[in-house]
């Protein structure tokens, strides 16, 4: 190629400078992130790979999708859960769709999984303790009123389902599908992201992660939150297909007579539980591993450390950190090399 009146030197020079340009462009990290707030938290989707005008179109489906799904599953807004909740009250067959058909079935056998501490039907009682409301109050409700939810005993299994219309032999039955929304969601917003040939995202529901792909030659990293800090206590890898959740004492509570309450109701006391700080497990890749992520906190926080790889067992779950009361950290065997602390705990235990 012949430059008209450009010197050879002058050449040279305009090339190195094309190419420079060329490698800056080129080591640009080709991520693009969009947030939202969705389920009551903050939502972050990164996607690797893409032109920006791609990945905003992706990202602005999965939101508007999680948006759909959150309006739908809202347990005291009016919603689909409200209408179902009111005709369950009043001893009448609510009506359901396909889609909440499907989670309802999902979130039955994970309660059957998990002796029921896992419990979507407990909305009633979730409701009295305040959880219910944008601002809970700051006392715990009346004793009898509790009492009597528990002695009533609402689950899953109470529900009849045929088609469309849901039944229950207990009017005590109010759900609240809150304990599994996020990661079901998850795994809704992976499926859209895999069929539209997004192979390398990273969603994050206020805490609950999926990773697809990899963030160019490495994995996806995720920080855990420290149960009593305003920060990161550790960074984890994920790998493609693998899910992240947590339930902690400090997503949702108030505190009256130097004694904090979380929204993690044992259904045995009616009692908030105070097993713990936090509960996180890493469910494998699978197409529920979102659902699982989230499901699987909830008896492991409930049921204590000596129940959890039990628990966790029942899932297909290697993957578990419990923080106790005093600060004190227990891992598996599988998840403690894949840790990276950065606040070390004061204690640090294998979990057996």
């Amino acid at each position: 190629m012949r430059w008209p009146g450009v010197s050879p030197r002058s050449r040279t020079r305009a090339l190195l400078a094309a190419a420079a340009l060329l490698l800056a462009g080129c080591g640009e990290a080709p991520l693009y992130r969009q947030t939202a707030f969705v389920f009551g938290t903050q939502v972050e989707l990164s996607i690797w790979g893409l032109d920006k005008a791609e990945a905003a179109r992706h990202a602005g489906k999965v939101l508007g999708e999680l948006d759909r799904l959150h309006r739908r599953l809202h347990a005291w807004q009016p919603s689909p859960i409200t209408r179902l909740n009111t005709a369950l009250a009043h001893g009448t067959p609510g009506e359901a769709d396909a889609e909440l058909v499907e989670l309802i079935q999902q979130a039955r056998d994970y309660a059957q999984r998990s002796d029921q501490l896992f419990n979507p039907a407990i909305g009633g009682l979730i409701g009295l303790w305040g959880f219910h409301q944008d601002n809970p109050p700051q006392h715990p409700p009346d004793a009898a009123q509790r009492d009597r939810w528990v002695a009533m005993a609402p689950t899953l299994d109470d529900l009849a389902i045929d088609a469309d219309r849901i039944a229950s032999r207990n009017t005590a039955v109010r759900l609240d599908l809150g304990g599994i929304a996020k990661g079901w969601a998850l795994d809704r917003a992976a499926r859209y992201l895999r069929r539209a040939r997004v192979y390398h995202a990273l969603i994050n529901i206020g805490g609950n992660v999926l990773a697809l792909g990899r963030k160019g030659q490495e994995p996806w990293q995720v920080g855990l939150r420290h149960p009593r800090q305003p920060r990161a206590m550790a960074v984890i890898a994920l790998h493609d297909g693998e899910a992240i959740g947590t339930s902690g004492d400090y997503q949702r509570y108030f505190e009256a007579g130097g004694t904090r309450f979380a929204h993690l109701i044992d259904p045995r006391s009616g009692m908030p539980a105070r097993q713990m700080q936090a509960a996180t497990v890493i469910a494998p890749p699978t197409l529920a591993a979102g659902a699982i992520s989230d499901a699987l906190t909830k008896p492991i926080f409930i049921g204590g450390r000596e129940r959890a790889l039990d628990y966790a067992g029942r899932f297909g779950v290697k993957d578990v950190l419990i923080v106790a009361n005093d600060g004190s950290v227990y891992v598996s065997a599988s998840l403690q090399p894949r840790l990276q602390w950065l606040i070390p705990p004061p204690h640090l235990y294998r979990l057996r």
